[in-house]
């Protein structure tokens, strides 16, 4: 079993039952899935570069990323719809508690100046979203054989009806949230 859902088993859903007044096991927040999404906007002149992003991608998460395309075609990025242009990827159960688990006590640190996070990127229905500007904070990438650096997006998506309640659920879980 994941380390983290051990923890929100026997740690985090009492003390969030406690905090929100909830009686009933099934009313209390939990993640449902992780929403993983490099958008590689260079892949339209170089498609090497959506080929390193999608394989990085399926390293950290372990998983085979979707390859997602161009909706609309927009004359000045040199863009057709049906593009080829990011990858992502969507975990649930085990495979998402062992991702976050890994974002957040060995990708976060590893990120360059970081402070935290900020407790205000919610979308008020309860989902989280945060935005990373390389793959390389991640252990499993191997920065040598790494060409190019790519961001990605990260949304977590809770049972949470309240921003509120997904805060209080990502803060037990352990996300290290800024001092408001």
């Amino acid at each position: 079993m994941a380390r983290l859902l051990e923890k929100y088993r026997a740690q985090v859903m009492p003390r969030l039952a406690e905090q929100l007044g909830v009686k009933n096991v099934h009313a209390i927040p939990r993640l449902t899935k992780v929403v993983v999404n490099m958008g590689v906007g260079s892949a339209t002149q170089d498609r090497k570069r959506l080929e390193e992003a999608a394989n990085n991608l399926a390293t950290i998460t372990g998983q085979k990323p979707l390859i997602t395309k161009a909706k609309k075609a927009i004359s000045a990025f040199r863009l057709r719809e049906g593009m080829e242009i990011g990858c992502k990827v969507t975990l649930r159960g085990l495979r998402m508690y062992e991702f976050v688990d890994r974002m957040i006590s060995l990708a976060l640190p590893r990120v360059r100046d970081f402070r935290g996070l900020s407790p205000k990127a919610f979308d008020g229905h309860g989902n989280y979203s945060l935005g990373l500007t390389e793959q390389l904070v991640f252990p499993e990438v191997d920065a040598d054989k790494t060409n190019f650096t790519q961001g990605m997006h990260i949304t977590l998506v809770t049972t949470a009806k309240t921003d509120a309640a997904a805060r209080l659920l990502l803060k037990e879980i352990g996300m290290p949230f800024t001092a408001e």
